[in-house]
């Protein structure tokens, strides 16, 4: 192969070139499910199984929200999956704030080895996870409740915002605590007062991370909750699939539904969670 071919051969899978095949790639991945899983939900079923197949509806139908809601109690599974995401994200940041400030602040011995702990942790396959966690759950006599599924949930986000959490604390100076606690702080009113303030964009970050894991999560809503009245969004979605039937409009309106909120909590905090994306990794 010659220079020039193979400088040109390079040059097209580096820099520029390079960068727009991934966006793109990037894109196609993220956007076609979403928007397959839309013109779904505005489809009639003789629509979506005519041939040739239709990418976009020819005459969009809201009838099969409508039947969403009227074929499973879809409100109540919404309103499940927001309470147990809400309680288990609440509890997930309070505990990784305090660990986090102990691993960034304390002169701990074996901060290594607990780091490491954390970071295998976080590597476990929840199947391997979901006998020994109904057993404590059923001897603790909390299967069907909400806290059969937050206290899992917390354990599940803790190593990952934790370790988010603890490059954030590490990037702040500790002369601001000590200011603090000069004029009369404790090390917890510093914390809080000071500390996580400074790292609003962590905090949020690691916030959204925790609430969509537990908005998402199925093996042990199924498995911890035979309650009707209990079931979470994930679970009840499952329920509008028939013995010898597939409503795949209908089932495509009630996730879609489902991935609403989620879709606006982001777009809310959008600039709090790309500011900590892009500044846990900084220290100073």
């Amino acid at each position: 192969m010659s220079a020039v071919a193979a400088s040109g051969f390079s040059g097209l899978f580096s820099g520029r070139p390079l960068r727009l095949l991934a966006g793109a790639v990037l894109i196609v991945n993220g956007m076609f499910p979403a928007l397959w899983i839309l013109f779904t939900s505005l489809k009639t079923e003789a629509e979506l199984t005519a041939k040739p197949i239709t990418w976009i509806p020819h005459a969009p139908t809201f009838a099969n929200y409508m039947q969403a809601f009227s074929d499973q109690p879809l409100h109540l599974f919404l309103f499940n999956s927001f309470m147990v995401a809400l309680l288990s994200t609440c509890l997930t940041l309070f505990i990784s704030v305090l660990a986090a400030y102990a691993l960034a602040r304390l002169n701990l011995r074996y901060r290594g080895l607990i780091l490491s702990l954390i970071i295998a942790v976080s590597t476990f396959p929840l199947v391997t996870l979901l006998v020994p966690l109904f057993e404590i759950m059923r001897t603790l006599n909390l299967l069907n409740t909400w806290i059969a599924l937050v206290l899992p949930y917390t354990v599940l986000s803790l190593p990952v915002c934790t370790l988010m959490l603890v490059s954030f604390f590490e990037g702040i100076p500790r002369d601001l605590e000590n200011a603090a606690m000069i004029d009369g702080c404790t090390r917890m009113g510093a914390l809080f007062k000071v500390v996580v303030p400074l790292c609003a964009p962590g905090v949020f970050t690691a916030g959204i991370l925790a609430f969509v894991n537990a908005w998402d999560e199925f093996l042990l809503a199924l498995s911890f909750n035979s309650n009707p009245s209990l079931r979470t969004l994930p679970v009840g979605i499952q329920l509008y699939q028939g013995e010898f039937a597939f409503p795949w409009p209908v089932i495509s309106a009630a996730l879609v539904v489902g991935i609403v909120p989620v879709a606006v909590l982001i777009v809310i905090f959008q600039e709090r969670v790309v500011s900590g994306l892009t500044a846990g990794g900084i220290k100073g």
